[in-house]
C-alpha cells in the first residue's frame, strides 16, 4: 500500500515539474525593428524635410460668457460631430427661461380673452394689434431663452480629434474664446519649403515618396498644393503634400522626409531594404526575416539589385508594403512572437 502511494506522488510530482517547465519554455515576445519595404528611386531625386500638418483645425469655443462647468473631453481624444465637449453654469439661463415663459404664459392668457371681445366686435382694432405684438414679443423672448440655456452645452461641429484643451473646468469663458481645437487628420498635409530655383519642377501631380521615422512608416503623397509667395528671408515656397491618414498614425509636428521623383529619375528597384537587413543561409542563399500579421517572424528567400546608399533592391521575394526586421533579427527562429 505504502508502495502504492508513494509511486502516486512520484507521478504527481513528474507532472507538476513537467507543467513547470513548459511555463518556463513559453517565451515572451521577442523586440525588434522594422520598416516597411517601400519604392526606391535614383538619386537625382530631390529630398526634403517637411512637417506633418493637420487637414484642418477648428477652434470651438461659447458664443456666451460664463464659467465652465464641465469639461468633458482630453487632448487626444477622438471625438464625433454633434459630442457634447463641454457645459457652462446654467443657473441664470434657466432663470432667464423661466421669465420668459410666463411672460408667454401671460401673453397667451390675455390673448385668449381680447379675442372673444374682438371676434364680438366690441374691441377697437388698434388695442387688438397691440395684443398680437405683445404674443409675438412673449414669443421671440422665449425663443432666445431657450437659445441661450442650449448655447450653455457645447458640441463638437465637426468630428476630429482634440488638437489642445484651451480651458479648464472652474474658469470663466467669453464669447467666440476657443475652448478646445477639433483637428480633422483623416488625411493629412506634409509641408515642405522649397527653394525657388527648384520649385518650378514640382506640378500638382508629381510623385512623392514620405517616410516619417517617428512611426516608422512609409507613405505615397498626393496631391501637391503650391504656394504662391516665397518667403522674403529664405527665397523659399511652401509647398504642401496630401497625406491619406486612415488609421491616424500620422499626426500633426511629425517630422517628415519627403523625396520629389522628378520626370528624369528612374527606379533602380521596385523595393527598397537597408543592406544591414539581408542575411546569408549556409548554403549561400540570401534572406529576410519578415513580420506577418499576427506578429510573428518568417525567413523570405530574396533576390537583390543594386544598392543606394545604405539601401538596396530587392528583385524577388518580397512586395511592397511588406514589413521586415531591420534590428533585433539574430534572436529570431522560424514562427517567434516579436513586437515592434
Amino acid at each position: 500500500m505504502k508502495k502504492v502511494i508513494i509511486l502516486a506522488i512520484g507521478c504527481w510530482l513528474l507532472a507538476v515539474s513537467c507543467s513547470e517547465k513548459k511555463e518556463q519554455n513559453v517565451k515572451a515576445p521577442t523586440r525588434v525593428k522594422t520598416q516597411v519595404v517601400s519604392p526606391g528611386m535614383v538619386d537625382n531625386a530631390q529630398t526634403y524635410v517637411g512637417m506633418v500638418e493637420e487637414r484642418e483645425a477648428t477652434a470651438v469655443s461659447f458664443t456666451g460668457m460664463g464659467v465652465v462647468k464641465r469639461m468633458l473631453v482630453n487632448d487626444g481624444q477622438v471625438v464625433s460631430k454633434g459630442q457634447l465637449i463641454a457645459e457652462m453654469d446654467d443657473t441664470q439661463a434657466r432663470n432667464l427661461l423661466s421669465g420668459a415663459e410666463a411672460q408667454m404664459t401671460q401673453a397667451n392668457d390675455a390673448f385668449a380673452r381680447y379675442k372673444m371681445l374682438h371676434d364680438n366686435g366690441s374691441l377697437p382694432e388698434v388695442q387688438w394689434v397691440e395684443i398680437q405684438s405683445k404674443v409675438a414679443q412673449a414669443k421671440s423672448q422665449l425663443e432666445v431663452a431657450k437659445k441661450n440655456l442650449a448655447d450653455c452645452r457645447l458640441t463638437a461641429p465637426v468630428s476630429g480629434i482634440i488638437g489642445k484643451k484651451l480651458i479648464g473646468t472652474g474658469e470663466t469663458a467669453l464669447p467666440s474664446q476657443a475652448v478646445v481645437s477639433i483637428l480633422d487628420i483623416s488625411t493629412v498635409k506634409v509641408k515642405v519649403a522649397v527653394p525657388e530655383a527648384e520649385i518650378g519642377g514640382i506640378k500638382a501631380t508629381t510623385p512623392t515618396s514620405i517616410s516619417v521615422e517617428a512611426i516608422n512608416g512609409s507613405y505615397q503623397g498626393g496631391q501637391i498644393e503650391k504656394g504662391v509667395q516665397a518667403d522674403a528671408l529664405t527665397h523659399t515656397y511652401d509647398i504642401r503634400i496630401n497625406v491619406a491618414n486612415g488609421d491616424r498614425k500620422l499626426l500633426p509636428g511629425m517630422v517628415a522626409c519627403v523625396r520629389f521623383i522628378s520626370e528624369g529619375s528612374q527606379a533602380i528597384g521596385s523595393k527598397m531594404i537597408p543592406v544591414t537587413a539581408v542575411q546569408k543561409k549556409s548554403d549561400g542563399s540570401l534572406f529576410v526575416w519578415t513580420v506577418a500579421k499576427d506578429s510573428t517572424a518568417h525567413r523570405a528567400t530574396v533576390a537583390i539589385g543594386q544598392t543606394q546608399g545604405n539601401y538596396i533592391s530587392v528583385i524577388d521575394g518580397l512586395s511592397i508594403g511588406d514589413r521586415i526586421a531591420t534590428e533585433g533579427y539574430q534572436k529570431l527562429s522560424e514562427g517567434t512572437k516579436v513586437v515592434f
